[in-house]
């Protein structure tokens, strides 16, 4: 094997890396930040309350997150009884992810907007240059965070959100969905990494697009 042809995928890993850890420990702190102001503090006295990323990386959503855009942290536990309406306030903890990872994107979007207006053009290969694609690959990741994880998918954020949502008559529906949607998630995504034909890219992808667009006109 040519360790030099490994070179560029390294470099991108290591790139990519802290822009990662900030969206995925920002994501399960919000989690945990508006459980506690509900009346749960469950995440809080299990050391989940913290920007300490090592308290929320998964090894294997991680990973998944480094070589697919798609991947995970460890959720943040919530114990329901510690909560007035559980079914509602659920709702509210689960958007807290997706809300933050918009906030961090809305935030890099406007660094990266006044880098543009500014007409800054680092040199490849220097720190501005490495600094600016740490900020597009941001952009993206917590773009792609918030809206992956606003699938109704479980374990996905969505899926509270929509269990929240929709009357209780459904509810028979919705524990087939946390039984069966991991699964059916998971084998989405490794078809998708080993056939090419990426679902959820697709399904992303245009929200992607348009909020990068929006945000950091790009």
């Amino acid at each position: 094997m040519n360790i030099q042809s490994m070179l560029p995928t390294i470099q991108s890993i290591v790139i990519s890396l802290p822009p990662i850890l900030v969206a995925l420990t920002f994501h399960e702190f919000a989690h945990g930040y508006v459980a506690l102001r509900f009346g749960d503090p469950t995440a809080k006295f299990m050391g989940r309350l913290t920007l300490n990323p090592l308290a929320h990386l998964d090894p294997l959503g991680t990973i998944m997150l480094i070589l697919v855009r798609f991947g995970w942290a460890k959720p943040v536990p919530v114990n329901p009884r510690n909560l007035k309406n559980p079914r509602q306030d659920m709702l509210w903890i689960a958007l807290a992810g997706p809300a933050m990872n918009l906030l961090l994107a809305s935030i890099t979007g406007l660094i990266i907007r006044i880098i543009i207006a500014t007409q800054y053009a680092p040199t490849v290969g220097s720190l501005g240059a490495i600094f600016l694609q740490m900020l597009l690959i941001s952009l993206y990741i917590n773009l792609a965070l918030a809206v992956f994880n606003l699938l109704p998918f479980p374990p996905l954020d969505g899926s509270k959100i929509l269990a929240g949502m929709l009357p209780r008559k459904y509810d028979a529906f919705l524990m087939q969905l946390e039984h069966y949607g991991p699964n059916i998630l998971f084998g989405i995504i490794i078809l998708g990494y080993f056939t090419n034909v990426r679902i959820i890219g697709l399904l992303i992808g245009p929200f992607v697009k348009y909020f990068s667009h929006i945000l950091a006109g790009i």
